[in-house]
């Protein structure tokens, strides 16, 4: 018998009722000393994105499978579950987690050999620990408007190849050039089955210190229609589907039946068919499998969408203070703490509170951009990153330029620049406050 866990769209995109105007109250903060007289804490100074990747080894070396959660509860399956759905997330879990080979498909062009080698800490699902394992994109600006550069390649830039003859390089004739770190993966179902309307209602709420936020309308390949993005740093993907499609061509070099042709490195076609022949499987890679009507994208998708999100926490005075200052220094405009799923077909994703701290939109972050048009967001826009789970988190922001919650607040630019210039007027105290509230979610 099939397995099938594809969302009903419909349910998904469910209209919600619109909701009143939310009311913002920022409190003065004082400028150079906090209560009682605290000095204010030293803040680091102004960052700077990482360095490009250091050249990689290729293949990719295989790396051990993970085979227990961590204590933190994170790689976990959602709670309430049927057995077929929770069958169908170990099944996914182990594919996430298989090293591909060109006999199974791999390359010949690209970033990494199995997902969970860019998803790997603290559980399957998770971020990169290791800051040298970034992906590159690439660009340049003709007449105002960002190129893709995709004759030669761009804007990913695919830096592993099965063939040592042949590696993609960036052009020269590239002017942009960013760094992107994974994001994590847990919780994908939750945020999948939060209904389109709920996130549009967020764009249209009335915010304060000029905050816009707008929601990315992309054509969702799965689907076959438009529906409001909110994976990947640009939210450019709509569905999980879609993710795991792209993923498994963009990243790992397999073809299936949404992504379906191979990278040629920087464009050379003569290049692609070289490589090609060390590819055992010609045409589309990922076939379904005969028993069960599921493909790699299909199984991965499981895993995901079934995936739990980060435990909720449990705040200690100092943190429930720092809620508050959340709230008081306007995070929680853009970092909503909290939306709701839709109905859905699966019981475990249906009507759920989705406790993301994230409005799903993309904002004009000012000069905190990679400068990388994508979907629907222009170079100066990011989706606001989900925070939960921030606590398990080795790296921050978009290129890991962050080794610290305190850089990656300061590094805050364009519409979060007044949060950030509330946060510099903290006193020591509440400034700790916050980063226990930060800690523990």
């Amino acid at each position: 018998m099939k397995l099938t866990w594809a969302i009903n769209a419909a349910a998904l995109s469910l209209l919600c009722a619109s909701t009143a105007s939310a009311q913002f109250a920022f409190p003065n903060q004082p400028a150079q000393v906090g209560q009682s007289g605290a000095a204010l804490a030293p803040l680091p100074p102004p960052m700077n994105p990482p360095p490009m990747n250091p050249p990689p080894t290729n293949p990719a070396p295989a790396q051990p499978p993970i085979t227990n959660p961590p204590a933190s509860g994170l790689g976990s399956a959602l709670p309430g579950l049927t057995a077929d759905q929770l069958a169908a997330f170990n099944a996914g879990n182990v594919d996430f987690q298989k090293v591909e080979t060109p006999a199974s498909g791999l390359g010949p062009f690209f970033n990494d050999a199995s997902c969970v080698a860019c998803h790997r800490a603290p559980a399957p699902g998770g971020i990169t620990g290791d800051p040298n394992r970034l992906v590159t994109r690439f660009g340049r600006t003709t007449n105002g408007q960002f190129d893709a550069m995709t004759e030669l390649g761009g804007s990913l830039l695919q830096n592993r190849s099965i063939d040592p003859r042949f590696l993609e390089t960036v052009p020269a004739s590239a002017t942009i050039t960013a760094q992107r770190l994974t994001t994590p993966v847990f919780g994908l179902g939750l945020i999948e089955a939060i209904p389109d309307a709920a996130i549009q209602a967020n764009a249209s709420a009335t915010k304060p210190d000029g905050v816009h936020g707008r929601a990315a309308v992309v054509f969702d390949v799965a689907s076959g229609v438009n529906r409001v993005g909110r994976f990947g740093w640009k939210a450019q993907q709509a569905t999980i589907l879609a993710f795991s499609g792209d993923a498994y061509l963009n990243e790992v070099g397999i073809t299936n039946r949404l992504f379906t042709t191979e990278n040629a490195p920087n464009g050379d076609l003569a290049k692609l068919a070289q490589a090609n022949t060390r590819v055992t499987i010609q045409g589309l890679q990922d076939q379904p499998d005969p028993a069960t009507g599921l493909s790699k994208i299909d199984r991965v998708t499981a895993f995901m969408r079934f995936l739990a999100p980060p435990p909720a926490p449990t705040l200690s005075n100092s943190a429930t203070a720092g809620q508050a200052i959340f709230t008081q220094i306007g995070c929680a405009v853009c970092h909503t703490p909290s939306m709701q799923t839709g109905p859905s077909p699966v019981a475990a994703l249906s009507q759920k509170p989705v406790r993301l701290y994230s409005d799903l939109l993309l904002h004009d972050m000012g000069t905190l951009n990679d400068g990388i048009a994508q979907g629907a967001a222009t170079g100066r826009e990011m989706k606001t990153a989900p925070l939960w789970g921030l606590r398990s988190r080795p790296l921050w922001l978009h290129d890991g330029r962050a080794r610290t919650i305190v850089d990656a607040i300061v590094a805050h630019d364009g519409e979060g620049a007044p949060s950030k210039n509330r946060f510099r007027n903290l006193n020591a105290t509440q400034r700790q406050q916050l980063l226990d509230f930060l800690n523990a979610i």
